[in-house]
C-alpha cells in the first residue's frame, strides 16, 4: 500500500489544496476498495508543527508528526503564501526533508505555488516545471536555472509533477489517481467533481502584466509607445533610430529588461487588449481584430491562439 503525505509547510498554506488533495485521493481509495480491491494507499496529512491556523483563524490543519511517518511513497505540497522567501525560509528543516525523501524513491506533486518550496530543494534544477502565472516572474529570479512552463497545466519530470495555478490543482490529483490507480478510477473522480479532464493549458487564464520594474527608462519609453500605438504598424528600426539607439541594442536591452523579444511584447499587449474587448462582447472579431492592428484575420488567429492557447472565438463564447 502506498503511502501518501499531504505536508503542511510552516507559515501560510492554502487550506482548499490541502482539503481538496486529500478528499479526492480518499475518494478515489474509496471507489477501488468499492470494486473488490485491497486499499491501494493511505493518505495523511503531516508536518513539523500539531497546528497551523489559516485565514485569520477561522480553519486549522492538525497535522500529524512528519518524523514519526513510515517510508514515504508520494509527497504532495500544498500552494503556499505569496511571501516565498519567507516561506522558504521558514521551513529549511521540512525542505531537507522533502530532498531526503526523493532519494529514496518517494515521488513528489506540487501544487500551484509550492513549486517555489519545491525548487528549493533543488530537485528541480534542470527540470521542467509550472506555477501559477502570476507568480512566474518572481520564481524565474528565486530559480533561474529551471525550465519553467506557465502554459501548462500539469508537468511531469522524473517522478517530479508541478501543476499551475489555483484549482488546476484538481487535474494534477486526476493525473496521480489514474498513475496510482487506474483511467477508470480518474474517469470517476472526474465524474463526482466534475473536473474537465481535458483541460492542459492554463494560457488562457493568463492576465499579461507589463514588466515595468526593471530600471531601464529608455525601454520604458518604448514600451509606452507600443501601448500607445496598437493599431499602427511598429517599425522597431524606426523606434530604435527615435531613441538614439541601434536596433541590436535595442533588442538586447529590451530582452533583457522585459523577458520579451520587442515583436513578442507587442504581440502580448495586442492579444491582452483583444482579450478584455472580446470579455465585453459588444464588438465582433473582426472589430477588435482592427482595433489591435491586423488586417490579416488568419495572422491575428494564431498570434492569438499561440498567447492563449483558445481562438478568439472560442475565448469570446467562454468569457464574455
Amino acid at each position: 500500500m502506498k503511502q501518501v503525505v499531504i505536508i503542511v509547510p510552516k507559515e501560510y498554506a492554502n487550506l482548499a489544496s490541502v482539503t481538496g488533495a486529500f478528499q479526492i485521493l480518499a475518494r478515489a481509495n474509496g471507489y477501488w476498495l468499492g470494486l473488490g480491491n485491497k486499499p491501494k494507499m493511505e493518505v495523511r496529512i503531516a508536518g513539523f508543527m500539531t497546528e497551523l491556523k489559516l485565514d485569520g483563524g477561522f480553519f486549522s490543519i492538525h497535522p500529524v508528526n512528519i518524523e514519526d511517518l513510515p517510508k514515504t511513497d508520494l509527497i504532495i505540497i500544498p500552494s503556499v503564501s505569496h511571501e516565498y522567501v519567507n516561506v522558504i525560509k521558514h521551513n529549511a528543516v521540512l525542505i531537507n526533508w522533502i530532498r531526503e525523501q526523493y532519494k529514496t524513491g518517494a515521488e513528489i506533486a506540487s501544487i500551484c505555488t509550492g513549486a517555489f518550496l519545491l525548487a528549493a530543494t533543488g530537485l528541480l534544477d534542470g527540470k521542467i516545471c509550472s506555477t501559477h502565472w502570476n507568480a512566474a516572474s518572481e520564481f524565474k529570479r528565486l530559480f533561474p536555472n529551471i525550465e519553467l512552463h506557465t502554459d501548462k497545466l500539469v508537468t511531469a519530470d522524473q517522478g517530479i509533477y508541478t501543476n499551475g495555478g489555483a484549482y488546476s490543482f484538481l487535474n494534477l490529483m486526476l493525473l496521480l489517481v489514474e498513475k496510482y490507480f487506474d483511467r477508470a478510477t480518474a474517469i470517476f473522480c472526474s465524474k463526482v467533481f466534475q473536473i474537465d479532464m481535458d483541460r492542459t493549458s492554463q494560457s488562457p487564464f493568463f492576465i499579461f502584466q507589463a514588466q515595468k520594474n526593471h530600471g531601464d527608462e529608455l525601454i520604458g519609453q518604448a514600451q509606452a509607445f507600443i501601448e500607445a500605438n496598437l493599431s499602427a504598424k511598429i517599425s522597431f528600426e524606426e523606434l530604435a533610430s527615435k531613441l538614439a539607439i541601434s536596433r541590436r541594442t535595442f533588442d538586447r536591452r529590451f530582452i533583457r529588461a522585459t523577458g520579451n523579444t520587442p515583436v513578442e511584447y507587442m504581440q502580448r499587449v495586442k492579444v491582452e487588449v483583444a482579450k478584455n474587448t472580446l470579455e465585453k462582447g459588444r464588438k465582433t472579431i473582426f472589430e477588435v481584430m482592427n482595433d489591435v492592428g491586423y488586417s490579416d484575420d488568419k495572422a491575428f488567429r494564431e498570434v492569438f491562439k499561440k498567447i492563449t492557447g483558445v481562438s478568439p472565438l472560442d475565448y469570446k463564447a467562454k468569457y464574455n
